[in-house]
């Protein structure tokens, strides 16, 4: 039998490294249950404010942090950005993060936990279905544009990782949003259906066969499916999985960035119900991507193994208007997310990307 090896060892070789020798954040230790670099502990007059918030989308409570700019004065117009949290995130992790920074250089900014997932309501718990998310978006945009002191006309969006690629959907029909960017853009149907760099194909009948069954189980009243959850994946099981992202994901989700509403079963945190397949694998987030013409930045990094996702969609859209794609040398995917030298390229490409569009 192979023998499996450390964390420890596999960081020699790996991105894993940095993650290892990182900050852990923890959530008691923030008032707001924030886990990330230089997260707000306070409300401080004159400085970038957080606002914890609910509304519903179909009858579901939505639970969001808003973010105010300094200095926020309700009686003028700031421009805001929209922004959608990864597949398996909460608000409170790399969505809260740039939400923060971004209201930092003066634009009102939206996190929310998607419907099912997080704080958020609706049951089962951890239902993944490409159209709940779409309209996760479009629903923060209803919130957002009526949210004192928002000028409207000047809203943008940043999807990352699984909210990248239900922003590529969302956007393609909802023109409120004038300026389009993505980080480090997973499309889950594409995952889901090929298996990641698609190594699944051999299984996609086998899998939509589980996916109804499990359906089926549920409408008869039985219990609801998961794949994923459970506990933390030890050291050996995290050294054993076949992909750098799921690797440094699991370090990320589970221990440096936990949250309690990701990282364990049955809440956030990379788990979904089995018969939420049925609609995923049908899904894709680059169908009809044509009808996107606002303008459109792409960031990955180029180390990821997830990157070959962002430059299939960066093709495919051909109407997207002054589009470009923006790598970060030397980052893998969920490096992307909290490692400082890369988190300060992307802001500030993205700032730039936003004052020209917005």
């Amino acid at each position: 039998m192979k023998k499996l090896i450390s964390i420890a060892a596999l960081a020699m070789s790996t991105g894993i490294t940095d993650m290892v020798n990182a900050q852990t954040y923890k959530a008691d230790q923030n008032p707001y249950t924030l886990v990330y670099e230089g997260a707000i502990k306070e409300n401080v007059k004159g400085k970038v404010n957080i606002h914890p918030v609910s509304y519903k989308v179909n009858e579901i409570t939505i639970a969001a942090n808003v973010y105010t700019p300094p200095n926020y004065d309700a009686t003028k117009k700031y421009p805001a950005i929209v922004v959608a949290h990864p597949n398996g995130g909460v608000k409170e992790q790399v969505a809260g993060l740039f939400a923060q920074r971004l209201s930092e250089q003066g634009y009102i900014t939206i996190a929310a936990d998607a419907a099912y997932q997080g704080a958020s309501g609706g049951k089962p718990r951890n239902v993944d279905k490409p159209a709940n998310r779409v309209n996760d978006i479009h629903g923060m945009a209803d919130f957002i544009t009526q949210y004192k002191g928002v000028d409207k006309d000047r809203l943008g969006v940043l999807g990352i990782c699984g909210g990248g690629g239900y922003t590529i959907k969302a956007v393609q029909t909802d023109k409120r949003f004038k300026a389009v960017a993505t980080l480090s853009m997973f499309n889950s149907g594409m995952v889901r259906r090929n298996g990641f760099m698609n190594s699944q194909f051999a299984t996609i009948q086998d899998r939509l066969k589980q996916a109804s069954d499990a359906r089926a189980l549920e409408a008869a009243g039985g219990e609801v499916k998961y794949i994923g959850g459970g506990a933390a994946a030890t050291d050996e099981q995290i050294a054993a999985m076949p992909f750098e992202m799921y690797r440094e994901g699991a370090i990320y989700y589970e221990r440096s960035h936990a949250h309690p509403n990701s990282g364990a079963y049955p809440n956030s945190g990379g788990t979904y119900t089995v018969s939420s397949l049925i609609d995923l694998m049908a899904w894709d987030a680059t169908d009809q991507i044509e009808l996107i013409n606002q303008p459109l930045l792409m960031i990955a990094g180029d180390k990821a193994d997830s990157y070959y996702m962002t430059a299939d969609a960066f093709n495919k859209a051909i109407n997207a208007k002054n589009k470009e794609l923006f790598l970060i040398k030397g980052a893998t995917h969920i490096e992307t997310y909290w490692k400082p030298e890369f988190v300060s390229q992307e802001l500030t490409k993205l700032l730039e990307f936003y004052k020209a569009n917005l």
